[in-house]
């Protein structure tokens, strides 16, 4: 399992628009950039930008991926989203069942 451990990660996005995030992360999906997308929820983000504090409701949402995708993944966020800066921040998975963390690798893959 430690391969796949070292392979894998979550990436947290969130977004002003629930629906454009469902919309974007599909898009993520299609092109194997994550195996999955998990946790679609409503939150509440309190932040400060540009020197005022906001208080809104987001969605969320928790992709698993490739350790190697990451930077894509950002890319692509900072290029697609509607923030000027968008969250988008990368966790360990520090343990898992094998077979789960071997299918992230396997559907992030280049197809054969």
């Amino acid at each position: 399992m430690a391969r796949a451990l070292d392979e894998v990660c979550e990436v947290i996005i969130t977004a002003p628009d629930p629906d454009w995030l469902v919309e974007f992360t599909r898009s993520l999906v299609a092109d194997r950039l994550c195996a999955a997308a998990h946790n679609f929820a409503p939150i509440r983000s309190i932040y400060r930008w540009q020197g005022e504090i906001y208080d809104r409701p987001e969605g969320r949402v928790a992709l698993h991926t490739r350790r190697d995708l990451v930077p894509q993944i950002i890319e692509r966020t900072n290029r697609e989203h509607p923030y000027e800066v968008p969250c988008v921040v990368t966790l360990p998975i520090t343990s898992g069942d094998q077979k789960y963390l071997n299918w992230i690798l396997a559907e992030t893959a280049e197809p054969a």
